[in-house]
């Protein structure tokens, strides 16, 4: 796919990840601008191996840019004022062996650095009993697995290089809508970037007013050890001259599984739609949502809030997500 872009597209493999005796590559494709002035967005998917309908996502989104290119003024006009970023699978091993973790049995999204401020659920919130277990957090003490300590690297090369950035991590998970979740997972402190968050709420509600979509701190799902976006976004607030938001996207697999009870007796059908109809579907409804994305990234300039109107921003955001509390 990314030879069909020809120089359009960088492709690096950042890391390599040991599946019996194969070795699976953790993939970064860059296009447009590398200008640290320019916007970024990274687009992420295949954290959790069972979860493949997140990398297809994702990959469906770059091969559609990669196709459009070729013929598309305007998309080329659009990636010489932003930098795009893909790591469609970055858990290989897990997608190879159909299971949420990594080959050595670590749950990538509880392996970050980070301790939550607060109680968490026992188990989903992250453990260290062991790899036998679901949810496992690696040994303490132990470096970030070779799959995270690749995502970093790519995130600090790519997107904290740039005045604005965001990132879109695609998942699936119980639940009858899609929701688009920002941080934090490890408190219920509100996020700091809280006025673009709002911001870009505001924009989508108005831009697609019939839009099934619920945007919420992650926190009020549940909290969590570990998570790596949160432990990308603390490092990021070092640098106050760079906005970096991320984003998780969780497609709501019950809207599958009500339609397809006999799902529930297959792992990849409890997180996955199996149907072709409905993968297709799947993937126009969020690949329009990532492309709106897109658009919002590279035109942040003409909705981030700026001086009284972002104090006010945040004011409403937290009376709508934090029922007023102070950041």
């Amino acid at each position: 796919m990314a030879d069909a872009a020809g120089a359009l597209i960088q492709q690096r493999v950042v890391c390599e990840v040991a599946h019996g005796e194969q070795l699976l590559p953790v993939l970064a494709l860059t296009l447009g601008n590398p200008d640290p002035s320019v916007p970024a967005l990274g687009l992420f998917g295949g954290v959790h191996g069972l979860e493949r309908i997140g990398a297809e996502v994702v990959i469906a989104h770059l091969a559609s840019l990669i196709s459009r290119l070729r013929w598309d003024a305007s998309l080329q006009r659009q990636l010489e004022s932003m930098r795009l970023v893909f790591m469609p699978i970055v858990n290989p091993g897990g997608l190879a062996r159909a299971t949420r973790a990594n080959p050595n049995g670590v749950d990538l999204m509880r392996n970050a650095p980070v301790d939550a401020l607060d109680a968490v659920p026992w188990l989903i919130g992250g453990q260290r009993i062991g790899a036998g277990l679901p949810w496992y957090r690696g040994a303490a003490g132990s470096p970030m697995e070779a799959e995270n300590l690749a995502v970093c690297e790519v995130v600090s090369q790519e997107l904290f290089t740039h005045r604005f950035s965001m990132a879109v991590d695609c998942h699936s998970g119980f639940g009858t809508r899609d929701r688009v979740w920002f941080p934090y997972a490890h408190t219920a402190r509100p996020f700091p970037h809280l006025a673009d968050v709002w911001a870009f709420k505001r924009i989508f509600d108005q831009t697609h007013p019939q839009h099934r979509y619920v945007v919420e701190p992650q926190s009020h799902q549940y909290l969590a050890h570990g998570d790596l976006w949160d432990h990308l976004c603390l490092r990021s607030l070092g640098e106050p001259q760079h906005c970096f938001v991320p984003l998780t996207l969780e497609m709501g697999s019950w809207l599958w599984v009500k339609k397809n009870p006999r799902q529930l007796f297959t792992r990849h059908g409890m997180f996955n739609p199996l149907i072709a109809h409905r993968q297709q579907r799947v993937l126009r409804r969020h690949g329009a949502w990532l492309d709106f994305v897109m658009r919002a990234v590279q035109s942040h300039a003409n909705w981030r809030p700026l001086g009284a109107a972002r104090q006010a921003d945040t004011e409403a955001a937290l009376t709508h997500w934090y029922r007023g509390a102070r950041a």
